[in-house]
């Protein structure tokens, strides 16, 4: 698999990592055994970047992964953890000792003694402007909890603010082929300061699979139910803050260039590939197949300019006007 530098980190990692929501809570029932073959059919794949979070499962997440990273010694793997939702979110508690015991916790479930990269979990707008939080962030790489750190962010303007803070070593951030005001200014300036790029939510929840239509139902433990309309967190966070429907158009005008060859999960994975300034892009699967197929994707050929034109104009024509402006 293609290698891309975290500049700032002193690290390289798969262009195709895994993202690892769904294997503590959100999406459905995934049981312990079937998130262990995820992750094994993932690395064995070529992935090399984990991405979990301390409130996946209230630590779930990051519990399984630990326990396969004791069944992988050598592993040579870059796991990101994200810390910061287990709490309310008031810009009070980015703290020095909170951060402390935050990432204890993760050490303490992944088994390790300094995690590889931490990053905020979508704090208040407020946090990204606090040089404590940022003083606070650095006296945990001085102290060995944490190799480096970064942010993950709900809007540009935040991912903006953070790419300028110069220990920043990554911005992780929702982008994909229904969500592409990232790439106006945020890509640009990250690649300008050597921030890596951490490309989240890149198959809209599932919606650029191509496999849902209007008879879709999910269950009720899935966000994909129970926050459609941003009920429980933020609604970019579902479906990309896309209407379903309309993605459902979305989706059905640009399957027919997906070919043979290829899935439209692959597809719309390859286009995130293609653009200036990804690092790497963190799929979920819920089963050991999906995470095959979604490494695949880094072995494709680019897309052809035709096919990143017709991307552009379905967004431009359909999407557009009811995201570009929000986030």
């Amino acid at each position: 698999m293609e290698q891309r530098n975290f500049d700032r980190l002193g690290r390289h990692v798969g262009t195709i990592g895994l993202g690892a929501w769904q294997l503590g809570a959100d999406w459905g029932e995934v049981s312990e055994s079937e998130a262990m073959e995820v992750l094994a059919a993932a690395v064995d794949a070529g992935v090399t970047f984990l991405d979990t979070a301390d409130v996946y499962g209230d630590g779930r997440s990051e519990t399984l992964i630990g326990r396969f990273l004791r069944d992988r010694p050598g592993h040579g793997l870059t796991v990101a953890t994200k810390m910061g939702r287990r709490v309310p979110q008031t810009p009070e508690v980015y703290t020095l000792d909170n951060f402390r015991a935050w990432t204890d916790r993760s050490r303490a479930n992944l088994g390790v003694d300094t995690l590889d990269l931490v990053q905020l979990h979508c704090p208040p707008t407020a946090v990204f402007a606090d040089d404590r939080v940022f003083d606070a962030l650095d006296t945990l790489v001085a102290e060995q909890r944490i190799a480096g750190y970064g942010v993950s962010v709900e809007t540009c303007d935040q991912a903006l603010t953070a790419i300028a803070r110069p220990g920043v070593a990554s911005v992780q951030i929702i982008l994909n082929a229904v969500r592409h005001k990232p790439l106006d200014k945020v890509l640009p300036a990250a690649s300008a300061a050597g921030v890596g790029i951490i490309a989240r939510v890149p198959l809209a929840s599932g919606l650029l699979s191509g496999r849902y239509d209007e008879h879709t139902t999910f269950p009720a433990n899935d966000h994909r139910n129970f926050n459609r309309y941003g009920e429980s967190f933020d609604v970019g966070e579902t479906f990309s803050g896309v209407d379903y429907d309309l993605g459902l158009a979305a989706v059905r005008r640009l399957a027919p260039l997906v070919g043979d060859g290829r899935t439209m999960a692959q597809f719309a994975l390859r286009w995130i590939l293609d653009q200036p300034g990804v690092t790497v892009v963190i799929p979920g699967a819920r089963t050991a197949e999906q995470a095959r197929r979604n490494a695949a994707a880094a072995d494709l050929p680019p897309l052809s300019e035709a096919e990143l034109t017709a991307v552009r104009e379905t967004y431009d024509e359909l999407i557009r006007p009811q995201v570009h402006d929000r986030w």
